[in-house]
Formats: C-alpha cells, sequence, structure tokens
C-alpha cells in the first residue's frame, strides 16, 4: 500500500513511524514532511493547505490511504477534495472539522446539547467585549475564534491583560481573520487532561489519556507554547472520571455532532479540565494533539492503518483497539527565544547517541546532509517504561545526548503527575 500523510511536525513524523509498523506498506509520502521526517518517509515539497497539490500529486502516485494530520488542511477542505477525487482518508470533512475551527460553533454546540464547559460570551464587535470584560472577575479567559497555531487563548489575570487581548485580536488583528470573532469565558481550575478518540461518528474509542505542559519554562512559568511536553497515562484520569466523561461528554458530543448533520470521523480531540465540579471541555481539537501524539501512539498495541481504515469505512466497532499498560514521557527540545523570537539554521548533534527511546522530528531541515534547526519545537524525545518514573527518567537521559545552539527544554516534564 502507498500511504500519504499530510503535515511536517513531531506528530506526523511520530504517526508515519507507527503506520510503519504494517507489513503491508510498501512506501509513505509526507507533505511535505521535514528533514528528520526523510529517514522514514519520501518527503514531498507541497504544502501542507495546498490542497490542490496534494490531490494532483494523489492521484498521480495513486495513493491508496492518505491522513490528514494538521488542523488547516482539515478545516479547509482537505478529506473533502482527496475523497471526491477517490482517495479514502482519515480525517474529519470540513464541516466536522469546524469543531477546531470555530470556536464559536464549539461552544455553541455544547450550549445547545448540554455538554458541559466554561460559562461564555461570543463578540463581534470590539466595543462590546471591552464592555464586557470590564463587568468580569479575573482571570478572564480570552480566545481567538478561529485557528490561532495553539496560540490564540489568553489567561488574562487583570481587566487590563484581558482589554489587551481583546484589542489585540480585534483591533490589531494578531491572528488575522481568526481573531475578528472573540470568546470570553469563565476561568476553571483543577487538573487539565487530553484525551484523543477515535470515532466514526456510530463509536467512539478513548485512547491513554494525557497530560501536556503547555508553559515554556519550569514550574509552568513562562509564555504559552505549542506544548512542552507529555506523559500518559495521565494519573488524575481514574476509572470513574473516564466513565463520567464518556457519558456527558464524549458520546453527547460524537451525538451532537450527528444530530447536526456533521458526523465526526477520524480523531476527536477532548482538553478537559476537572474542575470541583466535575469535568469540563475546554477545548475540542478536529485532529491527533501534538505533542500528545508522540506519547499516545508508542502506547497503541493495535495496528494503527486498520484502526485508521475502519474509521473511515463506519467500521470501528469491529476493531479490538488496544493500549499497552505501560507508561511514556515526551520532551520536547526548542530553539531559544521560543516561543518568541528564534533563530534557525544550527546544526543538531547527538541523535545517534540516543538509546531506548525514539526522537519525532518537528522543526528541522535537512542541509548538505546533515540535520538542523528549521522551527521553535525542533524534536521531541519520547521513551516508553513499565512505570512513569522510568520513562521520565529514560526520556531525560536521551534528551541530554542532543545538543543544538541555544537548545532548551524543561526539566519538570511528568513532575505533577508523580507527585499526583
Amino acid at each position: 500500500m502507498k500511504l500519504m500523510v499530510i503535515g511536517g511536525g513531531g506528530r506526523e513524523h511520530a504517526i508515519i513511524r507507527k503506520l510503519k509498523e504494517n507489513p503491508a506498506v510498501t512506501e509513505i509520502f509526507a507533505l511535505p514532511g521535514n528533514g528528520g521526517i526523510a529517514a522514514d518517509a519520501t518527503c514531498v515539497p507541497i504544502g501542507a493547505k495546498d490542497i490542490a497539490g496534494a490531490v494532483d500529486f494523489a492521484r498521480r502516485e495513486e495513493i491508496d490511504f492518505a491522513v490528514v494530520a494538521p488542523d488547516d488542511p482539515l478545516v479547509l477542505g482537505m478529506v473533502d477534495a482527496l475523497e471526491e477525487a477517490g482517495v479514502p482518508c482519515f480525517g474529519p470533512r470540513a464541516d466536522a472539522a469546524v469543531i477546531e475551527g470555530s470556536k464559536a460553533f464549539s461552544k455553541n454546540l455544547m450550549k445547545k446539547y448540554g455538554i458541559p464547559t466554561a460559562a461564555c460570551e461570543i463578540f463581534d464587535d470590539m466595543d462590546a467585549a471591552l464592555a464586557y470584560v470590564r463587568t468580569q472577575t479575573p482571570p478572564i479567559v480570552v480566545k481567538a475564534d478561529g485557528l490561532a497555531l495553539g496560540k490564540g487563548v489568553v489567561i488574562a489575570e487583570t481587566v487590563a491583560e484581558a482589554e489587551n487581548a481583546v484589542r489585540a485580536m480585534m483591533g490589531e488583528h494578531i491572528f488575522g481573520e481568526s481573531g475578528s470573532r472573540v470568546v470570553i469565558e469563565e476561568y476553571l481550575t483543577g487538573p487539565e487532561v487530553t484525551v484523543l478518540s477515535f470515532t466514526d461518528g456510530k463509536t467512539l474509542v478513548p485512547m491513554v489519556a494525557s497530560m501536556d505542559h503547555k508553559r515554556a519554562l519550569d514550574g509552568d512559568r513562562g509564555l504559552n507554547t505549542g506544548g512542552m511536553g507529555v506523559i500518559a497515562p495521565n494519573p488524575y484520569y481514574t476509572p470513574e472520571i473516564a466513565r463520567q466523561c464518556m457519558e456527558t461528554i464524549f458520546l453527547p458530543t460524537m451525538h451532537a455532532m450527528n444530530a447536526e448533520g456533521r458526523p465526526f470521523r477520524g480523531c476527536l480531540y477532548f482538553g478537559l479540565m476537572l474542575t470541583p465540579h466535575g469535568p469540563r471541555v475546554i477545548e475540542y481539537n478536529c485532529r491527533f494533539g501534538d505533542p500528545e501524539t508522540q506519547a499516545v501512539l508508542p502506547l497503541l498495541e493495535s495496528d494503527l492503518l486498520t484502526v485508521m481504515q475502519a474509521v473511515r469505512n463506519g467500521r470501528l466497532d469491529e476493531i479490538d483497539v488496544r493500549f499497552s499498560d505501560a507508561a511514556s514521557c515526551c520532551v520536547i527540545v526548542a530553539s531559544g527565544g521560543y516561543p518568541a523570537k528564534y533563530e534557525k539554521g544550527f546544526p543538531i548533534t547527538g541523535l545517534e547517541q540516543v538509546s531506548g527511546a525514539c526522537v519525532s522530528v518537528a522543526g528541522a531541515a535537512l542541509q548538505d546532509g546533515r540535520l538542523v534547526t528549521s522551527g521553535g519545537r525542533v524534536l521531541g524525545v519520547t521513551a516508553v517504561a513499565d512505570t512513569l518514573r522510568e520513562a521520565v527518567a529514560l526520556a531525560y537521559k536521551n534528551v541530554e545526548q542532543i545538543r543544538f545552539e541555544g537548545c532548551f527544554w524543561r526539566h519538570d516534564i511528568g513532575k505533577r503527575a508523580l507527585e499526583a
């Protein structure tokens, strides 16, 4: 089988590595991929949002199955276009991907179908949004309605900070059209949990729950990032909470999308807060999380391609989706200055010293045959072990082998989970 994976980050590298385990797979193309992914797939210089280019390539190469991994092409209708061209796909169509593409849509969906989430108001007018903010008690959460590379959420500690966030999104358009509408919601407290799930619109199978670490610096300090590390399973996600989430959030969301005529087939991501009043939805994503995928997929014992095909064909109920009882830890190694300004082009060394762990490359390019940095989050080192403590130790042992100018990482990934 010839496969095509859309995207070029650490998440896509982890997906490709897992797909390669199926003996029927003869070739995997990554569009566009990156310098590290090139070791595991054939990289093709077609951008992840180039729908026409991807369709032409799939036809020309007679691709048997495609995986559309990032949010942008899903929201833009990449799956719709590929399916219409006769290429079977894993991923939701555009009318279902809107669950991530518009926070206003997802909040209205939850309100309509009684799915527990934070109270909120939605604004298209900046003056009205500013007036509302002035009536609220901090912390105040301000969210850009559309996609913003995981950075469209501000947790404002003061009314003035919230006002600045509204002006930046709606007045200065720092996220383009994504910030022309904002969602202002109450601040929830409690442990955060990410649950990725496979769903074909009829059956929903949660994956192992994980814990992301969003802030750039140790102790959950610094700027929000796309994620600096992940552990799985999440110790706060008990069997009782899992049952509660299935009954009050997961299945109701699947049924709500069906009722709206937008059946969701693919990976539905649930970002949850375990509040004193029960689990609440913080956000939905229409795809595998990044870097959660790097920690969760290594625990999948079932064949990923078989599961993805079952999702696409509406036969997920026929598949036994199994995960190991082991634990995993992924630590992100980033460029100095990330998530603000950073430099690129530094040679990466020490990858050959990594042992007992795997490296998912996110922001690196090949230059004269060697790997150099080309992004903010450069790579993720993932280790799997019998216990979380062992997985964390093994991940950090391998992180220490890797070097490039200005590299940094958090030193406390998994600390909160181990204390729990």
